[in-house]
């Protein structure tokens, strides 16, 4: 089933093309991370998807419905971590979480969201008070606390330290392993690879690429560079098959030293397609 369906979607502001004609779909329990430079349009889009932006043109539907025209308990069905984010500063971690839980017809018990984000022992403390990567932590909290079938994460983990992060990469494999869908939007090409099921890149308010991580931009298949050193000192080839290439060379070198294959990372691609697009 399809969680999301994008077709010929287009944001205009006088002079200004925001959005140029997006097609995509994000099928239900997919992680599908949108990538992009800053300016190309992702959040805009994510904007419109929420329901919080009016599109130009387009045909747009989001669980069924029209973003533009859903109402309140259509709402209840999702989950926003926004790129920033209005808090209560002067209440608790706790009060906040229990609070939103209140908006939502079957939330999650607040105490086990906290702990998913890892704020149980600043669950009393106010949020004011919290650096800047625990008040992004709250914001996901608020995310989820509604149960929601999707989720919009736009730059969730900015601000976090590395094992923060790896928890919300944990709490987000779980999201989607119990049927979430997310929508995931961030500048870490290593937290889409190790999150998204397919990826796509947006530049200049265009889709110009989409694909599982690995096959993105003909990743797969790329040449691979490999090197090694032998009595004849340091070696480099490219090979589109480098396993018969180690083979040929064993078998006629003997011991090779230093043997490493790298193909083309996703960072490498990424940046490749968007510098096509620029």
């Amino acid at each position: 089933m399809t969680a999301v369906r994008v077709r010929g979607l287009r944001k205009e502001y006088p002079g200004q093309v925001a959005v140029a004609g997006l097609d995509f779909d994000i099928g239900q329990g997919e992680v599908f991370a949108l990538l992009g430079p800053n300016g190309a349009g992702k959040t805009t889009t994510v904007e419109i998807l929420e329901g919080h932006r009016d599109r130009t043109a387009g045909e747009v539907s989001v669980l069924g419905a029209d973003p533009g025209r859903a109402g309140r308990a259509w709402r209840a069905r999702l989950g926003i971590v926004a790129q920033t984010a209005a808090d209560a500063a002067e209440l608790s971690v706790a009060e906040t979480v229990r609070h939103f839980a209140r908006y939502y017809p079957d939330p999650r018990d607040p105490e086990e969201v906290i702990d998913m984000v890892g704020l149980t022992e600043q669950a009393g403390a106010r949020v004011k008070s919290l650096s800047g990567g625990q008040r992004r932590r709250v914001d996901v909290a608020l995310g989820i606390i509604g149960r929601p079938e999707l989720v919009f994460l736009d730059e969730p983990t900015t601000g976090f330290d590395p094992e923060a992060r790896r928890r919300c990469w944990t709490l987000i494999g779980g999201l989607a392993r119990e049927g979430t869908t997310i929508l995931l939007t961030t500048h870490y090409l290593d937290e889409a690879e190790a999150l998204a099921d397919r990826v796509a890149v947006i530049a200049r308010g265009r889709v110009v690429a989409e694909d599982t991580p690995r096959d993105l931009g003909g990743r797969a298949g790329a040449e691979a560079t490999v090197r090694w050193v032998d009595q004849g000192g340091e070696h480099v080839e490219h090979t589109t098959d480098p396993t018969k290439l180690i083979a040929e060379l064993c078998a006629g070198r003997g011991e090779l030293g230093e043997l490493t294959v790298t193909r083309p990372s996703l960072e490498d691609i990424y940046l490749e397609l968007i510098g096509e697009t620029a």
